[in-house]
């Protein structure tokens, strides 16, 4: 393998079948809007589905389902603009799937975000015809995007049509459960052409009236000279398209280029979205000269963001960077200033309907230390949206911030209240929405961006805020047991979703879940230390707001002294209180029965039974405290609590629990493989290799199809980021701790740590340090137990 393919995906057969799975893969995007990979000549049908999506470009409908009228909001499949085709005279439009492919290769270029596809196929009358097709999303100026074609007959000469479209005629239908729900969001304004060589489609939003204009225009070539062409110009109801005749030459090759503009009513500083796709498209460049400042973009991101990996299989580092790339196309230098958090599952599709959920969690570690702007720009999505979870909180009875669980366009929750099971075909009440620990991932993705940051500016106007307006949430929804001299929390659901409800009970919500009574108490002690970092001039004028008293601080320290944790009489936390009374289930049974059973909720409601009654995980609960807490905070936490927590029963839990998982979760396997990482590194080697293909190999049978999971992709690049290497802040210092599985030799890697960069390099006997460049003239690094100086220029060697 030519060390350039280190940087490329390739796929060598055309498969209809995995059509699905590529295009999800092949999206193309810059933090701004994405486009899936889907083949320019087809629309949305069978296997292709075309898909563009802005980020936050929302819409909501409502849809009867089950004699009900529901509402939900959707991400919203924006017009078509790869359309692109041609025609013999008197034939019909190309389509591969109507052709005899000879010849097929596909790749992406990930250091250029670069999709080239080249197939040869023939024709029923046996035209033999060379096509390769290149396509790009703009991460230069992110409202442009190009199209190339070079067309060569292979044993024909002749005329023939192209035909350039823009078609806002499409529906979301990308989700097939979702299919009997409201699927038309676009309602057609205006289609139009500029000058002779380009048109416009101007759509909006039908009930967010979000506006958006893409603006097209085509040219062709015969080497580097312009062919003049007459274009017939066609448009009908939310279409347009140009058309125009081009003489063919056995063995000679035509380019077409499509290069489009594409401006939404969301854009700071414009008024019309006509006016700024026109202007933009009239001083755009050639393909060449758009994709080459591009690649440039492509190419800094990587000088920030790449992990050079020595693996002994080669495509564990093609994995990698790929789930870096869809990081960065869904969250980019772009997005910075937009009013978008990060979608669960990216921009690459519908699933879940492109709403925010805690799987950013998993995202922001990596961002924190390679673009810590943008991680910055993300946090005011939940801080924009801190007023829609005071109203939440209210209504149903408590202070604070109630952060939802689905978050889209303004905050509120967009959970839906029932759910349908593929399985059965039925639709189910969905009580997911209980999920109130998506606060404590807010509260720690604030904690974690100021310890890498120290960005006191943004604690000071913005992160305390959330802070103590989410931890007075969970002191209001915590009570007192008089009995056990205890806090208590009732009424919720935790990260495992299979467990809603008790068996014997018709309300939804559990009893003092282990993890988020924890991580509670997290959230106000760190909100406690945030007290203690602001002026006494912005700490009054917060609390004068906000109306906090001493006696409510009093009441956050007697919580988080005093919280109640469920264990069972093995000495393993319980997953929730009562966890231990439910029965064990048989998997094996289960597994011979239905082979994948990691949605075993819907297998089981399907037979008319319910997970509720059995001692079975989607995906890890108790666990993920190991996964945000090392050994030593979690000692200190219980310690604070009055419990007694021995850090060496943790191989017993991780044990206890993965027996019992299903896996239903992409982020399952990743919890699994960090929590096993410092007592078992071969097996937390096999289960992060596992991981890594989620996606790539979609194990979960036709999910990454409907959209990649950003949360574990990101996780998977946070393993080898922070995992294996033990980086970690603690104290005002960056520790490292490196315990690297035997299957990697050695990686490089840049952080940006406090403002410093930071080169690290790593293999199976040394750490080296190189301090790059920084505000301060020292920063402090510790290496397993010791306390290093590092000033700029200087680089430090660590044997192991």
């Amino acid at each position: 393998m030519k060390k350039n393919d280190l940087w490329k995906v390739i796929y060598d057969d055309y498969v209809p079948d995995h059509e699905p799975l590529r295009e999800a893969l092949f999206t193309l995007g810059n933090g701004y809007f994405a486009t899936r990979g889907a083949a320019e000549e087809c629309d949305a049908g069978g296997c292709h589905y075309p898909g563009t999506y802005l980020a936050g470009g929302y819409n909501r409908a409502r849809s009867e389902v089950s004699g009900r009228i529901v509402e939900n909001e959707d991400l919203v499949n924006w017009p078509n603009w790869l359309s692109l085709s041609f025609r013999h005279e008197n034939g019909s439009w190309f389509r591969i799937d109507d052709v005899q492919v000879l010849d097929f290769r596909q790749e992406l270029d990930l250091y250029r975000g670069l999709t080239t596809r080249t197939i040869e196929f023939e024709e029923e009358d046996g035209k033999k015809t060379l096509l390769v097709a290149r396509r790009f999303v703009d991460m230069n100026n992110p409202h442009f995007a190009g199209i190339e074609w070079s067309l060569t007959p292979v044993n024909w000469s002749g005329k023939i049509q192209i035909r350039s479209a823009l078609d806002g005629t499409v529906i979301n239908s990308g989700v097939p459960r979702y299919r009997e729900l409201s699927s038309e969001h676009l309602q057609p304004l205006e289609t139009g052409r500029f000058d002779d060589e380009s048109i416009y489609l101007r759509v909006q939003a039908n009930q967010s009236k979000t506006r958006m204009v893409q603006a097209a225009r085509t040219k062709a070539y015969r080497g580097d000279a312009e062919i003049p062409v007459e274009r017939e110009y066609f448009s009908k109801v939310g279409y347009v398209a140009h058309l125009f005749d081009l003489e063919c030459r056995e063995k000679e090759t035509l380019r077409i280029e499509k290069i489009i503009s594409l401006f939404s009513s969301r854009d700071r500083a414009i008024t019309e979205p006509v006016l700024e796709a026109r202007n933009a498209l009239s001083d755009a460049g050639t393909f060449e000269v758009l994709l080459e400042s591009h690649a440039h973009a492509w190419a800094e991101l990587w000088h920030r963001c790449d992990i050079d990996l020595k693996d002994g299989d080669e495509n564990t580092q093609i994995i990698l960077r790929l789930h870096i790339f869809h990081i960065l196309q869904t969250a980019s230098v772009n997005t910075i200033g937009l009013d978008v958090g990060i979608p669960a599952r990216g921009w690459h599709g519908e699933a879940y309907r492109g709403h925010i959920f805690w799987d950013e969690l998993f995202v922001f570690p990596f961002l924190n230390f390679q673009l810590p702007e943008l991680a910055r720009s993300l946090l005011m999505y939940r801080y924009h949206r801190l007023p829609a979870a005071r109203r939440a909180a209210r209504k149903a009875g408590y202070k604070g911030a109630m952060y939802p669980w689905q978050s889209g366009s303004n905050g509120r929750e967009e959970s839906q209240v029932v759910h349908l099971n593929p399985q059965s075909g039925k639709w189910d009440p969905d009580s997911t929405y209980l999920q109130r620990h998506v606060g404590i991932a807010i509260a720690y993705n604030i904690y974690q961006y100021y310890e890498a940051t120290r960005d006191i500016e943004f604690l000071t106007a913005y992160g305390a805020e959330m802070m103590f307006e989410i931890a007075r949430f969970w002191s209001s929804l915590a009570t007192f047991n008089k009995r056990r001299k205890r806090y208590e929390i009732h009424g919720i659901v935790g990260p495992d979703e299979f467990h809603t409800q008790y068996p014997d009970s018709d309300k939804p919500g559990l009893s003092n879940n282990a993890y988020t009574n924890v991580m509670a108490v997290w959230v106000l002690r760190t909100a406690l230390d945030f007290v203690d970092l602001l002026s006494d001039t912005r700490k009054r004028e917060l609390f004068t707001e906000l109306k906090i008293d001493d006696k409510e601080i009093e009441r956050w320290q007697d919580i988080s002294r005093n919280m109640f944790v469920p264990f069972m009489d093995n000495g393993i936390i319980s997953q929730f209180e009562g966890y231990e009374k439910l029965k064990e289930l048989d998997f094996e049974k289960y597994r011979k029965k239905y082979g994948d059973i990691q949605r075993l909720d819907r297998i089981l409601k399907a037979e008319g039974d319910s997970p509720n009654r059995y001692k079975v995980s989607k995906q890890a609960d108790v666990l993920m405290l190991f996964y945000l807490l090392s050994s030593d905070e979690l000692e200190s936490l219980f310690r604070r609590i009055g419990y007694q927590f021995n850090r060496e029963t943790i191989p017993d839990m991780v044990d206890y629990y993965i027996k019992r998982s299903s896996h239903g979760s992409t982020l399952s396997r990743l919890v699994y493989s960090w929590v096993f990482s410092r007592t078992d590194r071969e097996e937390s080697y096999h289960i992060f290799q596992e991981s890594l293909k989620s996606d790539f190999e979609d194990i979960q049978g036709g999910t990454t199809a409907e959209g990649i999971h950003l949360g574990a992709m990101a996780g998977t690049v946070d393993m080898i980021q922070r995992c294996y290497t033990g980086l970690e802040i603690r104290g005002g210092i960056l520790w490292l701790n490196p315990r690297l599985p035997r299957e990697i030799k050695g990686f490089n890697m840049r952080i940006r740590y406090r403002g410093h960069w930071i080169w690290l390099h790593f293999t199976q006997h040394r750490v080296e340090v190189s301090f790059e460049s920084g505000r301060s003239p020292q920063i402090q690094i510790g290496f397993v137990d010791k306390v290093y100086e590092l000033g700029e220029g200087d680089c430090k060697e660590f044997l192991l």
